[in-house]
């Protein structure tokens, strides 16, 4: 009997307990992925991408175990002006016909003092895939929203040069240089609501049911067998 109870008690106390992962999604809506270009050597042209999605796979306990993925619809670009976006759009630069989608997944993530971080990752562009550096601020503090949601948000920056992805369409200018920069200075602001843990609640369940389980074992073992 009383090798029974303490296989119940070590039963009970193997439940284990939830852990610090977390899995964010970017929110479209308050998501986006700005970018500037040098514009015939003597201003920049900036745009974004409207449709952006992604995921972190949070690791709140070591935030350098974490991972990032995100996916940009590149037909979105949107420079404000159709005709040069039909451009951009066609196989003089982003093909999208034939590369629908520009990815990011996070390889390594390093701290970089207080509040940053760097984020190094695989950057597919163009069918063509090359490592970048993001320096990132945040993230911020979590918040919730007027419908409970959990918030929280972060800022990116990198540089690249748009020939390492196989964009190499110019034109001369007359009086020297080129139309279009090679470097393109891209910012991302980032937010992201937090998944609500699936089974939480049954496991919170679940551990109680285990600690008065145990308790219970505990004073049986003490009492023992009857007689």
């Amino acid at each position: 009997m009383r090798s029974l109870l303490r296989g119940a008690v070590a039963a009970a106390l193997a439940i284990p307990v939830a852990g610090t992962a977390a899995t964010w999604d970017l929110d479209p809506a308050h998501t986006s992925v700005q970018f500037s270009v040098r514009h015939m050597m003597v201003s920049n042209v900036r745009g974004e991408f409207g449709k952006v999605s992604g995921t972190v796979q949070a690791d709140e306990a070591d935030p350098t175990r974490s991972k990032i993925e995100a996916s940009i619809d590149a037909a979105s670009i949107d420079t404000r002006t159709e005709k040069r976006d039909n451009h951009l759009r066609s196989a003089d630069f982003l093909d999208v016909a034939k590369y629908p989608t520009i990815t990011f997944a996070s390889t390594k993530i390093e701290p970089a003092g207080a509040g940053h971080f760097k984020v190094t990752g695989d950057l597919t562009l163009h069918g063509i895939t090359r490592p970048v550096v993001l320096d990132v601020q945040g993230p911020t503090a979590e918040i919730k929203d007027p419908r409970g949601n959990t918030r929280a948000g972060a800022e990116a920056t990198t540089r690249i040069n748009r020939k390492d992805f196989g964009l190499v369409w110019n034109q001369a200018l007359d009086a020297g240089g080129v139309a279009v920069g090679d470097e393109v200075a891209i910012t991302i602001d980032v937010e992201a609501t937090k998944r609500a843990a699936v089974g939480s609640e049954a496991s919170v369940r679940q551990v109680s049911t285990g600690e008065k389980s145990s308790s219970l074992a505990r004073r049986l073992v003490c009492v023992g067998p009857p007689g």
